[in-house]
């Protein structure tokens, strides 16, 4: 008589093999997609900056919140930061849009970023 089928020591290493797979692999993964979303904010502060030196050329000052530019946070992207706009009315006027990382996404390399008037970034590594 013939034997068909898997054996029981053959379905454990199986299994064992797969669950290292699995070890290896989320981690991987769940950091990949906090980048994706660092990124997502990241353009998206970019954006609110321009929007900012147009607002300045407009009406002689930056706006104080991401209402006042007329912008709104996409909603999969105000789960995992805040984001928020910062002016001073100078001399000479300036402005930070900050993100601050919420949730699991506080567990990314970079959990808070700034962009500010002058173009500068912080953290530089993280851009």
């Amino acid at each position: 008589m013939r034997n068909q089928g898997f054996s029981l020591i053959e379905l454990m290493i199986t299994v064992v093999v797969v669950g290292i797979l699995a070890a290896i692999a989320l981690p991987a993964y769940t950091s990949q997609l906090r980048k994706s979303s660092r990124a997502e904010a990241q353009s998206f502060m970019t954006t609110a900056a321009g929007n900012q030196q147009q607002y300045l050329l407009n009406r002689r000052a930056y706006a104080s919140s991401l209402a006042g530019l007329g912008a709104t946070v996409p909603a999969d992207l105000s789960g995992k930061y805040t984001l928020a706009v910062a002016a001073s009315s100078g001399p000479p006027p300036s402005f930070t849009v900050t993100a601050t990382a919420v949730g699991d996404q506080a567990r990314d390399a970079c959990p808070t970023l700034v962009i500010d008037n002058a173009g500068n970034r912080t953290p530089a590594a993280c851009w």
